[in-house]
């Protein structure tokens, strides 16, 4: 069990580290403007060597950095939730803390799927024919291997959560 949640907890350290990361850098998408190279992130786009706010409320940017945020605040809390299952009494009989860790992980795994869907649904669709000589760049694929990695996460603390409920049920009363 304590195998499962150290694993878990590993792959949730990183998966957050990446979340944040990627939520908080200026590269998920390059192209080329005018001869020149640029990139844009989430809260910023930058113009050879100067960078500029993105001031413009678009819906697609506000929805990606809402789904990004509340990814990492759920990552955040399944590692709060994880650490604590570490010790074995429960505060709760009917809660169980690497259920809810996992259960955290799952959502933030949902909400970094929700945001990169949206963002690459968009960027293809309207962005990608308006720059002809662009590319998803290293912010973004931070973004995906974080989903990765809060999902394995997920993995890792309901195995632990089934093995601590097996081997309590199994034990005589």
């Amino acid at each position: 069990m304590y195998s499962f949640m150290g694993g878990g907890l590993f792959c949730a350290w990183v998966g957050t580290i990446l979340l944040v990361v990627a939520t908080a850098t200026d590269h998920w998408m390059q192209y080329r403007l005018s001869g020149s190279f640029a990139h844009q992130g989430l809260w910023r786009y930058c113009l050879g060597n100067k960078c500029f706010l993105q001031t413009e409320s678009i819906a697609y940017w506000n929805a990606t950095r809402a789904f990004m945020i509340l990814s990492a605040l759920c990552a955040t809390s399944g590692i709060i939730m994880g650490v604590l299952a570490f010790a074995q009494q429960s505060t709760f009989t009917r809660l169980s803390r690497p259920f809810s860790a996992g259960i955290m992980f799952f959502a933030s795994t949902l909400f970094v799927l929700l945001a990169l869907a949206i963002y690459t649904g968009v960027t293809v669709s309207f962005l990608g024919r308006r720059f002809g000589d662009w590319r998803f760049s290293w912010s973004y694929i931070l973004g995906w291997v974080a989903l990765l990695m809060t999902f394995f996460a997920g993995i890792f603390y309901m195995c632990a959560y089934r093995m601590h409920e097996c081997r309590r049920l199994s034990t005589p009363r």
